[in-house]
């Protein structure tokens, strides 16, 4: 840059400084630009990445208008290995008939936006693109001695287009704990715990965690929640409901009832709720199986995710299998703990039995939640918390799995 006689200040490529150079009318899918020109740009065929100098010196100018009206069908790309509006992310020019001035300010902020016409909300956009989700629930534990299945975790998938910057939260539920080896009429185990995720201009999603399956009287009804607890072989012996809260679709089934009047002296307890059907309802010999959950391939293979629990019996009976999807059995005939659901898929806890003799035994715990995002593979910031698993180049995508809480910065 230097000044000349008069004192007009001339920047490097002799240009004159406040005058702008304007370009012949651009049509490519690339433009790389030079500071003091303008560029009218053509985006009728083709979206174009504009490639601002990555060599700059305070109040270098460029201007960009839209030559066509159709920034908002095929939008510009800003990118320069400078900083813009302050990040080292992309941009975007979204909105038909805009111009824009950029101009250089310093080396925090980069490139930045000094006037705009058209520009909508703002002159420059964050970078956009789109993420899918899989937001899995902690299920609910089984029932204690002839008791019920856990209801499996909650179970909802979304798309949502985020913009760059944006902060993801992700939280993932435990499942719930066994109440342990208690008292035929001792309290029941506990439900799994809520996973979601959220974020500035996101739609909140939040899977509710799995409903406790019933233990005998006074607490023989099943939980609701995400998928309902199945219903105690002994009354209260309802079920719990599935999607609760309700949520379109479907997060989660109901439990099944248990059976409270044995046509021989077998009692048997309902299955949990699954993410893809209801939870069995006890018969005289055998507990409900749990209901199975539902098949996703989000991480590029396909796994079945957030199945009920199976119900218990008592004095031999047949007893109840967790359901696909991470389900837990119920304890063996002759007297046995339940099995826990399965860590990482949301699966409910399978219901203990207890022969004849009394001896006391223990529900399943319920199987921890999961939280996924896939993302093209292009688009990854790499900028995480909370270590989830990193998988990329999955059919062009990158997959982050959080087994626990965390965030993804876009």
């Amino acid at each position: 840059m230097g000044v000349v006689s008069d004192g007009t200040t001339v920047i490097d490529n002799g240009a004159v400084e406040g005058v702008i150079s304007w370009q012949s009318v651009t049509t490519g899918t690339t433009l790389t630009t030079v500071a003091g020109n303008g560029y009218p740009v053509n985006t009728t065929s083709n979206a174009c990445t504009v490639t601002l100098p990555g060599s700059a010196s305070v109040g270098d100018t460029i201007q960009i208008v839209d030559y066509a009206g159709t920034f908002a069908t095929n939008n510009i790309t800003l990118t320069s290995s400078l900083d813009i509006e302050g990040s080292t992310d992309d941009k975007l020019l979204t909105t038909n008939r805009e111009g824009v001035t950029i101009t250089y300010v310093d080396a925090t902020q980069g490139w930045v936006a000094t006037s705009g016409v058209n520009s909508g909300d703002q002159a420059i956009d964050p970078i956009q693109y789109s993420v899918d989700f899989l937001v899995v629930a902690g299920g609910g534990s089984g029932g204690s001695n002839y008791g019920a299945g856990g209801g499996a975790g909650g179970y909802r998938t979304s798309t949502q287009t985020v913009n760059g910057g944006t902060v993801i939260t992700v939280t993932v539920g435990d499942g719930g704990a066994t109440a342990g080896a208690i008292a035929i009429n001792g309290p029941r185990g506990s439900s799994g715990s809520n996973s979601s995720i959220s974020g500035s201009g996101l739609t909140t999603i939040t899977s509710t965690g799995g409903g406790a399956g019933g233990t005998p009287t006074p607490n023989g009804a099943g939980l609701d929640g995400g998928s309902g607890g199945g219903g105690s072989a002994l009354e209260p012996n309802t079920g719990g409901s599935g999607n609760t809260p309700s949520t379109t679709p479907s997060q989660g089934n109901n439990g099944g009832t248990g059976k409270s009047t044995p046509a021989t002296p077998n009692y048997g307890g309902g299955g949990g709720g699954g993410a893809g059907a209801v939870g069995a309802v006890g018969t005289g010999p055998a507990g409900g199986n749990g209901g199975n959950g539902t098949a996703n391939s989000i991480t590029g293979s396909s796994v079945t995710y957030a199945g009920g629990g199976g119900g218990g019996t008592y004095s031999g009976g047949t007893v109840g299998s967790g359901g696909t999807g991470g389900g837990g059995n119920a304890g063996t005939a002759g007297g046995g703990n339940g099995t826990a659901g399965t860590a990482n898929i949301g699966g409910g806890g399978g219901a203990a039995s207890v022969a004849a003799t009394y001896n006391l035994y223990a529900g399943g715990s319920g199987g921890k939640g999961v939280v996924i995002l896939s993302m093209p593979d292009a688009s990854y910031s790499g900028t995480t918390t909370g270590s989830p698993t990193v998988a990329t180049g999955v059919s062009g995508k990158t997959i982050l799995t959080y087994n626990g809480s965390g965030s993804y910065t876009v």
